[in-house]
């Protein structure tokens, strides 16, 4: 089974740029078709609080719960205080199976990683750039996976995605994905020293196309079981862990 880990869906508030006003999935959903990805991880646009956000997304997922699965957006700094009820009805109510956060609405909290430790989810955290917070995270929550994306960079920074690589390798709760790396180097390079245990299929749909994005996985000559573990046997593992999951519903 092939899952992509990382795609927006949904209607942002920003209004400033793609990423804060709206995701559409029409186009990606037929590209991921096109390329025999099976399933796909969704959550919100940027916004300025989640809570709305987090249940347009479980209604979007509700109208194709053949082909998607989510993760709850959560905001550092807007949604301060309000994380466990979140998260909560995220979880038993909504059906999400992971957390989002991303630094440029703020650095990640315990708030939040507690909340993660105590529903057994993974986090995708979008670090941009800053990596060493990595180190951090796996000796505070050794418990928790912690999917750092873009190999812990979109901007294309080689020092960060380098970095990024040892801290792959000496814990084994820090993961990465494939979303937009473009240093295939550096990606090849992940894969030889971490192991392909720690590396997640994801596209960052709809705006880049989940066609190119897997090229990139079948360009790395994986045998067969890495491969699928690639594509989705990694991502699966750490969502299985969620009370309640089941591939099929």
């Amino acid at each position: 089974m092939i899952i992509d880990c990382h795609c927006h869906a949904g209607k942002g508030n920003g209004l400033t740029q793609p990423a804060d006003t709206s995701a559409p999935l029409g186009r990606y959903l037929a590209r991921a078709r096109e390329a025999n990805i099976d399933r796909t991880i969704i959550f919100a646009a940027f916004s300025d609080g989640y809570l709305l956000a987090n249940r347009e997304v479980a209604r979007i997922i509700a109208g194709r719960p053949d082909r998607l699965l989510g993760f709850a957006f959560v905001h550092p700094v807007a949604d301060k205080g309000r994380v466990e009820m979140m998260i909560r009805e995220a979880v038993v109510s909504l059906g999400l199976v992971g957390i989002k956060v991303h630094r440029h609405d703020g650095r990640i909290t315990r708030e939040i990683c507690e909340a993660a430790r105590r529903y057994r989810l993974p986090v995708l955290y979008d670090v941009m750039g800053e990596v060493s917070v990595a180190e951090i995270l796996a000796q505070e929550y050794p418990d928790v996976p912690f999917i750092i994306p873009h190999l812990g960079s979109f901007a294309d920074d080689w020092k960060a995605q380098s970095g990024l690589i040892d801290h792959l390798v000496r814990h084994r709760n820090i993961f990465t994905d494939t979303a937009g790396v473009r240093r295939f180097d550096i990606l090849e390079e992940a894969v030889k020293r971490a192991g392909a245990s720690k590396i997640l299929f994801g596209s960052d749909g709809p705006w880049l196309h989940p066609g190119v994005e897997i090229a990139k996985i079948e360009a790395l000559g994986l045998n067969p079981e890495d491969r699928a573990a690639v594509l989705g046997g990694n991502v699966l593992r750490l969502v299985s862990r969620v009370q309640g999951f089941s591939v099929a519903a």
